[in-house]
């Protein structure tokens, strides 16, 4: 097919992957990687300029949200149906779950990165919450 007409692309390592920028916008995979392991990852982090949509296109996941305070305020999951629209709001803190076969479409400002995001480290009691979660959706242990 004609590159003019129809580009196609696909991702299947770990981790984060942007696959298409398109002026403004970029859209990318995510997929399972250590690093976002429930025990791993004690952080959270926001956009301060753009909402994040995330698509979960196979296997389970869940958001976790922390509100949108200058710090976060708390650990609320919302799990994820396959081919839903998630729309993180612009400074909402978040963080994600993922099963090891799982795949997340995200669509974000092309220029989101570590000089328009916020990251926090997790207190000992939120960061065991989101591991009991876990632990309680065994697919993500």
């Amino acid at each position: 097919m004609d590159e003019n007409w129809l580009q196609i692309h696909s991702y299947e390592g770990a981790g984060f992957q942007p696959l298409v920028t398109y002026n403004n916008w970029r859209v990318a995979i995510l997929n399972y990687l250590d690093a976002i392991h429930p025990e791993c990852n004690k952080r959270m982090e926001r956009h301060t300029e753009t909402d994040e949509v995330f698509v979960l296109s196979k296997g389970q996941g869940i958001l976790i949200l922390g509100g949108n305070s200058s710090k976060v305020e708390g650990i609320y999951p919302q799990e994820m149906e396959t081919g839903v629209i998630y729309n993180v709001r612009r400074n909402a803190w978040q963080t994600i779950l993922l099963s090891r076969d799982a795949s997340v479409l995200i669509v974000e400002q092309a220029d989101t990165g570590g000089h328009n995001s916020e990251y926090a480290t997790l207190s000992a009691e939120f960061h065991s919450q989101v591991v009991e979660i876990a632990k309680r959706e065994r697919r993500f242990a």
